[in-house]
This record gives C-alpha cells, structure tokens and sequence, in this order.
C-alpha cells in the first residue's frame, strides 16, 4: 500500500511541476504586457483611437486574471492532494 500511495505521489508530483511550468510561462507573458502598457505614455496617447487602446488594456487584464486563476487552482489542488495523502497516511498509522 505505502508503494501505491510513493507511485501516486510521484505522478502527482511531475504533473505540478507541469502545472507549475506553464504558470510560470503564463506569468512572463503577463509580466512583458504589463511592461508594454507601463511604457505607454500616460496622456494622448497614439493609437489613432481609443477603442484600440481599451481593447489592448482588456486582453492584458484578462490574462493576469487567468494567470491569478491558475495559481489558484494550482493552489487548490495542492491542498486536495495533501488532505487526500494526510488521510491516507492517517490511516495506515491506525493500521
């Protein structure tokens, strides 16, 4: 039982470290926009128009929104499988 419970650890493990890469991909992604939008000029800018330049500001917003979001659920299933493994191992101390 004690080798199921290393195996699933182990698989558990390496798709986090996956999880955890592509967050981290996602966060320089954020990272770049949001030093792009830092670099605009704060005052009539020229994009020609201002539906441009609210369209841009609304695609870099949606994605720290979803970078947020996958550390969060990167966060919850961290917990899930630690509660999940805390009981298992509870149980077999009852054993």
């Amino acid at each position: 039982m004690e080798q199921k419970v290393d195996e699933i650890l182990l698989h558990v493990s390496q798709s986090q470290q996956q999880l955890t890469r592509l967050l981290e991909t996602e966060r320089h992604v954020a990272v770049r926009m949001a030093q792009i939008i830092h670099n605009l000029p704060d005052e009539d800018p020229e994009f020609g128009n201002l539906g441009g330049l609210m369209d841009n500001s609304s695609e870099v917003n949606k994605s720290v929104i979803a970078y947020l979001n996958g550390l969060a659920d990167l966060q919850e299933s961290m917990a899930e499988l630690l509660e999940r493994v805390m009981k298992e191992l509870n149980g077999q101390d009852e054993e």
